[in-house]
């Protein structure tokens, strides 16, 4: 008994949205974890230390020259 070409398209179909839904959801669950944690971060941060999220800003941008100048020796 042969199946039909548009049963077994649809099958793939089917499969294929399954796995994109599934990376979906890695994605997002992976993008709030990260989001809360560097929530978490700046109130520590900010409360515990009274740092705030400009200086923290700043010297994430400070960062790559700080390393340049590390590995330079400058």
């Amino acid at each position: 008994m042969l199946v039909p070409i548009d049963l077994i398209v649809l099958i793939a179909a089917l499969v294929v949205a399954w796995l994109v839904f599934t990376a979906l959801m890695r994605v997002v669950k992976t993008t709030l974890s990260t989001a809360l944690t560097v929530a978490a971060i700046v109130l520590i941060l900010q409360i515990g230390f009274g740092v705030q999220p400009q200086q923290l800003w700043q010297q994430i941008v400070q960062l790559p020259q700080m390393i340049r100048e590390l590995l330079t020796g400058n």
